[in-house]
C-alpha cells in the first residue's frame, strides 16, 4: 500500500526535512499540509508540486478531506500536548518532532492520550539517525568500552533562525531580526537553547546507558541581556556510577552540518575500559581501548532501511505490527524528558534536584 502523510503545523522547520523524506519514500505520499497562516505552507507545497486542493486551514477538515493515516506534527514546544490532544481522536498516527515536551505533564499526557487512541506514536529526535551514535551504540551494547560510566554531550548552532528546511542558511542579519518575533525566543512558548537541545543529550544519554537515570541533576542557565530565553545551559547529572554532562548552546562559531565548531558538537562517552568520540555527522569515530590506548578511527556504520529516518522506521513499525521502539519511542523519550525536567527546575531554584523529585511515576 501506499501511506498518505500530512505535514500539520509548520512552527518548526525541521517539518521540510520530513516531508523530503515522506516524497523519497517509495510507499509513501503528501496528501495533505495544514497550518494557520497559509503563507508557511507555500514553499513545500512548491517543492513537492502540491495543489491546491491539498492545503488546509483547519486541522478536521485537512484530516477528513486529505485522509492521512500518518500526520507529522511540529508545533511550538508549549504546543506540543494541545495539538497532539487535538490530533489523536481523528485516528491518525503521530510523528511528533523533538523536543517531547515543554513539560513532563504535558509529555505524560501526549502518552495517555495516543495511548486511549489505539494509533501508533512516535517522537523524533534526528540525531537518531546519525551514523556516528549508532556506531557508538553498537559499540557500547558490543561491550567495546566496558561499562559505560559519563556521557558527555555538548551540542547547539549559530541559532534556530540561521537556518531553514534542509539546512538552507539564512543571512545573519535576517536571522537577528526574526527574533524579535520568534517562538523560539520565549519562554511561554518553549523556547530557548535547554529545551530545543537538551533533551537530544538526555534521550541519546539514556539509550546509550540502556535506561539508568541519575540520582540528581544540576543545572545552570545564562541571562542574556535582552532577551527572554536562554542561548547557554549545562547541566551535571549524578548516577550511581558517576557524572555526566549535557551542554546546550545557540551561539556556536559554526553550524557543525557545514563546519564543526570549537568545542565540536557531538557526544563523548567513557567506559570502564575504553572511551568512544561521536561527533555530529562525521565520518568517522574515535575508539580507545586498553588495547589500543593511542586510539583509532572507525568508519561510522551504513545506516540501512529502515532504520535511516523516521518515515522509513514508522512505515516499517505500521507495516509489521510492531511497537516503536529505541529512541523514538515515547518511553525512552519520557525518560530525557524527566532528566530535563529536573533541569528547568534545578536552573530556577538554583538548586540539585533529585530526579525522584519530579519522576512520581519513578
Amino acid at each position: 500500500m501506499t501511506w498518505r502523510v500530512a505535514g500539520i503545523n509548520f512552527d518548526h522547520m525541521h517539518m521540510g526535512d520530513n516531508l523530503r523524506m515522506v516524497h523519497e519514500h517509495p510507499d509513501a505520499e503528501i496528501v495533505g499540509l495544514c497550518d494557520l497562516t497559509p503563507a508557511r505552507m507555500q514553499s513545500a507545497a512548491n517543492e513537492f508540486s502540491l495543489s491546491p486542493d491539498c492545503l488546509f486551514e483547519d486541522v478536521r477538515e485537512c484530516i477528513e478531506r486529505a485522509s492521512p493515516e500518518i500526520v507529522i506534527l511540529m508545533p511550538r514546544t508549549a504546543g506540543h500536548r494541545e495539538w497532539v490532544e487535538r490530533i489523536a481522536p481523528l485516528g491518525v498516527h503521530v510523528i511528533l518532532e523533538k523536543p517531547f515536551a515543554a513539560t513532563l505533564a504535558d509529555a505524560d499526557a501526549m502518552i495517555a492520550t495516543m495511548a486511549e487512541s489505539g494509533q501508533l506514536f512516535a517522537i523524533n529526535w534526528p540525531m537518531a539517525w546519525y551514523p556516528g551514535h549508532c556506531t557508538a551504540k553498537r559499540l557500547i551494547d558490543e561491550g567495546t568500552i566496558g561499562d559505560l560510566l559519563e556521557v558527555h554531550y555538548y551540542d547547539g548552532n549559530r541559532g534556530p533562525l540561521y537556518h531553514l528546511a534542509d539546512k538552507v542558511a539564512v543571512p545573519e542579519e535576517s536571522a537577528r531580526r526574526a527574533a524579535a518575533e520568534s517562538w523560539f525566543y520565549q519562554r511561554q512558548a518553549g523556547g530557548g537553547s535547554l529545551l530545543d537541545y537538551l533533551g537530544y543529550g538526555t534521550t541519546l544519554g539514556t539509550w546509550f546507558q540502556n535506561g539508568r537515570m541519575p540520582l540528581e541533576v544540576t543545572t545552570v542557565v545564562d541571562h542574556p541581556a535582552g532577551l527572554d530565553v536562554d542561548e547557554h545551559s549545562l547541566t551535571i547529572a549524578r548516577y550511581e556510577h558517576g557524572l555526566s554532562k549535557f551542554e546546550t548552546r545557540w551561539g556556536t562559531f559554526t553550524d557543525p552540518w557545514v563546519h564543526q565548531p570549537q568545542p565540536k558538537c557531538g557526544f563523548v562517552l567513557v567506559g570502564t575500559d575504553g572511551t568512544i568520540s561521536s561527533y555530529d555527522l562525521e565520518p568517522t569515530i574515535r575508539v580507545q581501548t586498553r588495547s589500543c590506548l593511542e586510539g583509532q578511527s572507525h568508519p561510522v556504520d551504513a545506516l540501512a532501511a529502515p532504520c535511516q529516518n523516521p518515515i522509513q522506521y514508522v512505515i516499517h513499525c505500521l507495516e509489521n505490527d510492531a511497537p516503536v521502539e529505541g529512541l523514538l519511542s515515547p518511553a525512552t523519550s519520557r525518560q530525557g524528558q524527566v532528566i530535563t525536567e529536573a533541569a528547568i527546575l534545578s536552573a530556577q531554584e538554583k538548586r540539585a534536584v533529585a530526579v525522584a523529585e519530579v519522576d512520581v511515576r519513578g
